[in-house]
């Protein structure tokens, strides 16, 4: 998918009190169907969706949606997200005439060009606003759109909005994984097969509730914060750990792998296990304090308490027995 424009535009329109002229850019990508324009006004916001527009037939984007758009009560709205007008092929400004014989895309194939421009924009969500046949388009994306999508409703589950925003390399790399992934069929069987999932049904102090040591890892800035959150709840706080790892997102198996193996070897510790292991990392940068209710023999009975403080949080690691909450 290669862009065939873009260009600087204001867009005409007149301008209320104190208000000044928005800036857009107008892109052309390329499509299965053909090249579709669209034109995008504003800036991302983190954890918002993005607002796309389809127009009805004999429109497009300025003479169907600009009347809303400047109406006064609207800019509140538009100040809040970040807005993409969609202009059916050959319907922009400008456009030239199709050739004789030409075959128009069909309305089903005009859907399955919007996931071409979320994925050239970096966008995972947005709010449909359609009229007319636009309205149809948008409905068909709305049920076809997961599968017209699975690499980037998987980067969604993987990474934060936060993180597909900023684009960094460690996105930009695993998108390519993902995207051009010679089994992403199977990929995509494994992904339906998550979506099926049952739920574990956990109650603390009910029958189903795990009875073993757990740790749970989750970043502050993950997309399934509230979820590992509602789990721990669930789970008996005497054989729970919870970890709260601060600057990391939704893998921090990746972003942050030196804090989670300090953590890991904490939790190794509270069940006995390398007793001798320096904590080198957190523990050359941050004071820490250690207390044990037994002596040093390397008793793996032993029940151990490590307190680190720091501006950005408490650590506290121990036996099965402590719940540990850190953001670090």
């Amino acid at each position: 998918m290669a862009e065939l424009q873009e260009v600087q535009i204001t867009e005409e329109k007149p301008l209320l009190p104190g208000q000044t002229p928005e800036a857009a850019k107008t892109h052309s990508v390329e499509t299965p169907y053909g090249s579709v324009t669209f034109t995008v006004y504003g800036t991302p916001k983190p954890k918002r969706p993005a607002i796309l527009t389809y127009h009805d037939v004999g429109l497009n984007y300025k003479s169907c949606f600009q009347p809303l758009f400047q109406f006064g009560d609207m800019q509140e709205i538009i100040q809040n997200f970040v807005r993409v007008h969609v202009d059916a092929p050959g319907m922009e400004e400008g456009a030239p005439v199709f050739p004789l014989g030409y075959q128009y895309p069909s309305l089903d194939q005009l859907a399955d060009m919007i996931p071409c421009v979320l994925q050239y924009l970096n966008f995972s969500t947005i709010i449909g606003v359609g009229v007319g046949a636009g309205a149809y388009i948008l409905s068909r994306y709305a049920l076809t759109g997961l599968t017209s999508s699975i690499p980037e409703m998987i980067l969604g589950h993987l990474f934060s909005q936060e993180e597909l925003s900023g684009n960094s390399e460690l996105i930009q790399k695993y998108r390519n994984i993902i995207t051009h992934a010679p089994n992403l069929d199977n990929i995509e069987l494994y992904w339906n097969s998550y979506n099926n999932r049952r739920d574990l049904n956990f109650e603390r102090g009910g029958d189903i509730t795990l009875k073993c040591p757990v740790m749970l890892v989750v970043g502050d800035q993950a997309p399934h914060e509230d979820a590992v959150v509602e789990c721990n709840s669930k789970l008996d706080p005497t054989q729970t750990s919870f970890l709260k790892m601060a600057d990391s997102g939704g893998q921090p198996q990746l972003t942050q792998p030196g804090k989670l193996t300090e953590a890991f070897k904490y939790f190794l510790q509270g069940m006995g296990y390398m007793a001798s292991s320096c904590m080198t990392r957190l523990s050359r940068s941050r004071t820490a304090s250690l207390t044990s209710a037994a002596s040093i023999d390397g008793n793996r009975s032993r029940s151990r308490t490590l307190s680190q403080s720091s501006e950005s949080g408490t650590l506290s690691s121990g036996p099965p027995g402590h719940t540990m909450e850190v953001s670090c």
